[in-house]
């Protein structure tokens, strides 16, 4: 996977996950940066503070709006994402709610790929249809399609990719010129591949947003989001969504994430390699009926994710030979060493039973097959995982 990295340098992004916006100096020559556990900032004079007041993004003023270990992390993830700015909110769906929103009005109407994360997908039909905002959902992989969605009052064009069950992809650069083509604004959310493997705003998207609840975090304990764009964009938002609705994170939070963004590269490789021996044991397995991995030459759009991203972590999906949900349920009893959850991008590895979403009473069954599975590998050994899958596949 190293060879695969080909645009980020290395020295250029060991800086940024060490000591890019680090002024140890100003804090005792401390190696980590300092948690400022405080609510408000003072000023010396009348004048100071209302320098402050008049640029409340630049200055520290109060932590619902900026505040120095927060702005740190900002830094950090700006460069990351080769943007000029960024904001850290208090989940993903905040990040995607402060980009939609801050680009939409009353009778405005959104291009959406279909499918998309379950709480985009309700942003868009449960709450922003309330507010006279339309939308059209749509098969990103068709960029004729796209086109025929756009509308005269059409401001967004929003994508995910790939996304997070069955890994479609968009073509960046040619999404990136309808949209400019039709002066819409194009967000992406590219928590699956993180910026260690893919810049969006590279190809001419936007704003990329993120749940850096995932790899960025890594630790599965801190929730957060993440929003990438121009400055002008960031301050948009900043001044508008993100302080009226108060999406912030904590400083302590702040903090774990920094600490978190250390050890990215060897997370995610660590996470690929090894994903790749388990895919191998499955699509050789015969209760396995398909696997789906963007990096897979099997993947039906692998040329493309080639082009566009410079790989991913271990992060898959496949689907079983099973007879009845309920086999399904059985196999998933059996698993030891893989724990059932939703999220992602942690140090344990994790299964997502698509079965256990059917017969919820009050809610519609998924439009995915109940024998799909969503794996996320952790850090655990190779060896270990695969025998907790060939023990469970034998109850299939």
């Amino acid at each position: 996977m190293n060879d695969e990295r080909k645009t980020m340098n290395e020295h250029d992004l060991s800086h940024i996950l060490n000591h890019l916006g680090e002024d140890r100096e100003k804090y005792f020559n401390a190696v980590s940066p300092p948690i400022i556990q405080t609510s408000n900032f003072t000023f010396k004079s009348f004048d100071a503070f209302r320098a402050a007041m008049s640029d409340e993004l630049g200055n520290h003023v109060y932590s619902r709006g900026n505040n120095p270990t927060v702005a740190i992390l900002r830094k950090k993830m700006a460069a990351l994402e080769k943007a000029e700015d960024a904001l850290i909110l208090g989940s993903g769906v905040s990040a995607i709610a402060a980009a939609v929103i801050g680009n939409v009005s009353a009778g405005d109407h959104v291009v959406c790929v279909q499918e998309p994360y379950s709480w985009t997908y309700k942003l868009l039909v449960n709450f922003l249809s309330r507010f006279g905002v339309s939308h059209t959902f749509v098969d990103g992989r068709d960029l004729e399609a796209i086109k025929r969605a756009v509308q005269p009052n059409t401001k967004v064009l929003y994508l995910e990719s790939p996304n997070s069950l069955t890994f479609e992809l968009q073509d960046l650069k040619a999404c990136a010129a309808i949209a400019k083509e039709n002066g819409l604004v194009s967000i992406i959310d590219n928590s699956y591949c993180s910026p260690y493997y893919q810049n969006p705003i590279e190809h001419g998207i936007d704003i990329v947003v993120h749940s850096g609840t995932k790899f960025i975090n890594g630790h599965s304990d801190v929730v957060n989001g993440i929003l990438c764009s121009s400055k002008a964009m960031v301050r948009k938002i900043f001044e508008s969504e993100f302080m009226t609705l108060g999406m912030i994170i904590s400083p302590h939070d702040a903090s774990l994430i920094i600490r978190g963004l250390r050890t990215l590269p060897l997370r995610m490789e660590r996470s690929y390699n090894t994903a790749l021996k388990v895919i191998d044991f499955l699509k050789t397995h015969p209760k396995t009926e398909e696997v789906l991995f963007p990096m897979d030459p099997s993947f039906a759009q692998y040329d493309l994710a080639k082009t566009q991203m410079r790989g991913c972590a271990g992060f898959f999906t496949a689907s079983f030979k099973a007879k009845s949900k309920g086999d399904m349920e059985r196999f998933f009893n059996k698993l030891d060493r893989f724990l059932l959850a939703v999220s992602w991008g942690g140090h344990e590895s994790l299964v997502l039973p698509i079965s256990a979403l059917y017969d919820i009473p009050g809610r519609e069954d998924p439009n995915i097959p109940w024998n799909l599975v969503r794996f996320y590998i952790g850090l655990e050994e190779a060896e270990v995982l695969i025998e907790d899958l060939r023990g469970a596949l034998d109850v299939l």
